[in-house]
């Protein structure tokens, strides 16, 4: 194939591969489109099969990582804590829809700081979408908390999203060093969202609970699983200050929660296995594969000369700029693969500080905006559709081109200002 017209073809595959994923044509899941597009370089020869086996295995941590937690999503499921969640989470609510929104949210902001953005998709959707079907209330609201604070959220720690280890791969900071450059930025986030989210479902949050909940008991094996939530936490928690990969402590913890619960409950546990997305590490592979199709074209050299550029301006014009144009571009790639162009960026131009920060503010929250803007929406989305309910792209993006730039604005205002303390 002419080297021109390859040029040419290679990124007119992954450009489409995006649109339909976004569309979804005839409900086809993702997976299936990007997966196919990755497949159509590889059989054009547009990638070679050595570049196509080493972007796969680039990916190999955060396969690990979303498997442990979906497995222990679907560990929780069966061991009935997402009932006993729903039952707390609707009686502290006493009646109050805003009151409820308010402790779902509270409850989002912890389980992202200290399990991630992908856990709060896995774990807590099912569990919110319980408490909300037992009291009888409108669900989205409280659904799309689970989405937005996945990404509002997730700068906190560094292990509240993976992209923050892909990012800063090769330099992770100190974590006092990261509650300094971060800490104001993602409370702004965090506040900003919520009120932005408040004010828009604000006819759904002015309603009374009309139906009492009956409590629920937790089981002996719903108190390991809890405990084993602890657990994982001390293990990511550990993993991060050491520097460490995620996904493979994350898979044997699971693996070692789910073996316990299964033998105290004389389970079978491979039935968990059975429940576990798996189109969607086939869709996180598929990115994987793409960006690096892309980066093989020259790519990584543009974003390094564009970022030179952004260099040249004012500090805080320069960060502004360059945390909008991630954020946005999060929306047009997922901010994984993003997260794998813009470290590598952030690594070859030497770049570190405010600009650097802004960056991964930008790869954080951006995806806000839409429904494939990160992979913890996307895990939102089929959470969703396994309980029989689907949110559209337009739906997502009416509250998305809101929250998003009031959120990011606020938060790269808040960097910018410890930037100069």
């Amino acid at each position: 194939m002419p080297i021109a017209f390859a040029h040419i073809l290679l990124p007119a595959i992954v450009a489409i591969s995006i649109v339909l994923m976004l569309v979804r044509p005839r409900g086809i899941a993702e997976a299936w489109w990007v997966s196919g597009g990755a497949l159509l370089l590889i059989a054009l020869r547009l990638i070679p099969l050595k570049l196509a086996g080493r972007a796969v295995a680039e990916g190999s941590d955060v396969y690990l990582f979303l498997t442990g937690m979906m497995l222990l999503a679907e560990l929780a499921r069966e061991q009935g804590v997402f009932d006993w969640v729903s039952s707390v989470a609707v009686r502290g609510a006493k009646g109050s829809c805003s009151r409820l929104f308010l402790l779902v949210y509270v409850v989002g902001t912890v389980v992202t700081v200290f399990m991630s953005n992908d856990a709060t998709a896995v774990v807590l959707t099912p569990a919110i979408l319980a408490a909300v079907r037992k009291a009888k209330i409108s669900p989205l609201p409280y659904l799309f908390v689970c989405a937005f604070i996945a990404n509002a959220a997730s700068f906190v720690l560094p292990i509240s999203n993976p992209a923050n280890l892909v990012v800063f791969h090769t330099g992770m900071p100190p974590l006092g060093q990261w509650l300094l450059s971060f800490g104001v930025p993602s409370v702004l986030s965090i506040v900003a969202t919520y009120v932005v989210m408040r004010v828009f479902f604000r006819n759904d949050l002015c309603k009374q609970i009309e139906c009492e909940v009956q409590p629920v008991k937790l089981t002996t094996e719903g108190k390991m699983v809890l405990v084993g939530l602890a657990f994982m936490v001390t293990v990511l928690l550990t993993a991060s200050a050491m520097k460490k990969d995620l996904g493979l402590p994350t898979c044997i913890a699971a693996l070692v929660i789910t073996a316990a619960a299964s033998v105290k409950s004389k389970s079978n546990p491979l039935k968990l296995l059975r429940e576990i997305s798996w189109g969607t590490i086939l869709l996180v592979a598929g990115l994987f594969l793409m960006v690096d199709a892309v980066e093989s074209q020259g790519a990584l050299k543009l974003t390094q000369e564009w970022l030179a550029w952004t260099q040249k301006l004012a500090p805080a014009a320069g960060a502004m700029v360059v945390g909008f144009f991630v954020g946005v571009a999060n929306n047009l790639v997922n901010n994984l693969p993003l997260g794998l162009i813009a470290g590598g960026t952030i690594q070859a131009a030497h770049v570190k500080g405010l600009l650097a920060n802004a960056v991964m503010i930008g790869v954080d929250l951006g995806p806000n905006l839409s429904v494939t803007g990160s992979l913890a929406t996307i895990l939102w989305l089929l959470a969703l559709r396994k309980e029989k309910l689907d949110v559209s792209v337009w739906k997502f993006l009416q509250v998305g081109m809101i929250a998003m730039p009031i959120a990011l604005a606020a938060a790269l205002c808040g960097a910018i200002v410890m930037a100069r303390l």
